[in-house]
């Protein structure tokens, strides 16, 4: 299969924003893309303000043309992240289209983006956000995908689980920023590819150095030996690149770390 990662710039205007996704989401198909994968918040600014003010339910106009954009260029949407509202509550959510238009997923993001980083970003999603509670995957004729959002893949354990359910790829809309980017990005986007074995795909906005949030860029992908197959700069651009999912299994027969007995560390913690 052949994956698009898909680094777009991000303005302040909600329709221009999803009819440009929907333009480069169209380039990569006649590129010969069978998934493309847009950032966390592709559809809005990265700030708590337009978090609530860009809001809506499933159904809505993002979604929408998000599904249309995928049953128009035959290939899998997986549609970054945007603000849902339900219930009354608000969720940093990312849906996932078939080549039909279906919603075959949606993962809205477990790990909330609170931090105080001295000297550096301070930020609170959980201002506006509730956070989540599921596990995600989804199944394609290709294999069988995880997906988390951003600040998830700080937490080895989810990838785990994810890998032990049979996950060969783990895709990441995300918005690191200018102090986390340089100092964790590729760190953990490699570091989770080696220790669950599978490929890690991390999809950014493109930086813009005027924006309260600026995103540190860097769209990537890793393999599970841990090695970059692709990378971008700070601007806007379309990565591509194949997973091969026989290597998954591969690395997994030569290192069966994932088939370790768990039971072994519950009884060293024990002594």
């Amino acid at each position: 299969m052949k994956m698009a990662l898909i680094q777009m710039s991000v303005t302040a205007d909600k329709r221009a924003n999803v009819s440009h996704a929907c333009e480069l989401i169209a380039r990569a198909g006649t590129e010969g893309a069978d998934m493309v994968v847009l950032p966390e918040m592709f559809c809005c600014a990265y700030e708590n303000a337009a978090f609530a003010a860009n809001a809506e339910p499933k159904g809505g106009f993002v979604y929408e043309a998000l599904a249309g954009a995928a049953r128009e260029n035959r290939l899998y949407v997986v549609g970054g992240s945007m603000p849902e509202s339900d219930g009354g509550r608000l969720y940093n959510t990312s849906f996932v289209f078939a080549p039909d238009g279906s919603e075959i997923a949606r993962h809205r993001k477990v790990h909330l983006f609170d931090i105080n980083v001295e000297g550096g970003q301070r930020f609170c999603e959980s201002d506006t956000f509730s956070p989540g509670g599921s596990l995600t995957l989804f199944d394609t004729p290709f294999g069988r995908f995880g997906l988390c959002i951003c600040f998830d893949i700080r937490f080895q354990e989810i990838f785990r689980l994810m890998a032990l359910e049979g996950a060969q790829a783990v895709i990441v809309p995300a918005a690191f920023n200018m102090t986390t980017g340089p100092a964790h990005w590729e760190l953990l986007f490699r570091q989770r590819a080696v220790d669950s074995q599978l490929y890690t795909v991390g999809v950014s906005a493109a930086r813009d150095e005027s924006a309260s949030y600026v995103a540190y860029g860097n769209s990537i992908a890793c393999d599970p030996w841990g090695r970059v197959l692709c990378r971008a700069d700070a601007g806007e651009e379309i990565l591509f690149f194949e997973p091969d999912f026989d290597y998954v299994a591969s690395i997994r027969r030569q290192l069966p770390i994932l088939s370790a007995r768990r039971e072994d560390l519950y009884e060293l913690k024990r002594k």
